[in-house]
């Protein structure tokens, strides 16, 4: 019996079974639908609700939460640009690549550019994939209450009360300059798109 399980176990080694499987590829979405339409998940359709947000709207003034639960007004971040990711759960294979992304950009954005992670995530675990990231550079921003900042933007998914996902570049002055919401909750946005108009605002 002994040995059996060892030409078990050689022959699943041999054939790469035993071995870490490759990361899926997640496609990146250049498309985009309004705040307050609907976007699907795995293929059905999901709707999202709120008042929708536009580009050239003021970003609302809400107070989120930090990762040790100290209230952040969002009219506090003026002054910076922005690139505010929002997303579903962080516990999730898309929403952890696409904070991947974010935090691999971050160091080259220029000074006066933010990068923001909003999701319904708890503070404590937003603090957890933070630092399993690394990602000291990117400040974390918990909608978990009352979900006010989804339902604010026309960004939150009905059935499941999460964010959806995308991306938007709000200027110094708090006006969103650009909007992308991903049409399917399995893709990414398009950070690099997002980080050009970014780059683009603070060159003015």
């Amino acid at each position: 019996m002994k040995r059996y399980n060892l030409v078990i176990i050689a022959a699943l080694f041999l054939t790469g079974c035993a071995t870490t499987a490759p990361l899926p590829i997640i496609p990146i979405d250049q498309r985009s639908v309004d705040a307050g339409s609907s976007v699907t998940r795995s293929g059905k359709l999901a709707q999202l609700i709120g008042t929708p947000l536009r580009v050239g709207d003021p970003l609302p003034d809400l107070a989120l939460v930090d990762s040790t639960l100290k209230p952040v007004s969002l009219r506090d971040l003026q002054g910076s640009i922005l690139v505010l990711n929002f997303l579903p759960s962080l516990d999730t294979g898309v929403c952890e690549r696409q904070t991947e992304m974010l935090t691999e950009l971050a160091p080259t954005l220029p000074q006066d550019v933010r990068a923001v992670v909003i999701s319904r995530d708890l503070p404590f675990a937003q603090a957890r994939i933070r630092d399993q990231l690394g990602a000291e550079k990117i400040l974390f921003l918990s909608d978990y209450a009352d979900a006010r900042f989804g339902l604010n933007t026309g960004l939150l998914i009905k059935d499941l009360m999460l964010l959806g996902r995308g991306v938007m570049v709000v200027d110094k002055g708090g006006i969103v300059r650009y909007l992308q919401v991903v049409p399917e909750v399995a893709h990414l946005p398009d950070l690099s798109k997002a980080i050009s108009e970014a780059n683009e605002l603070a060159a003015q």
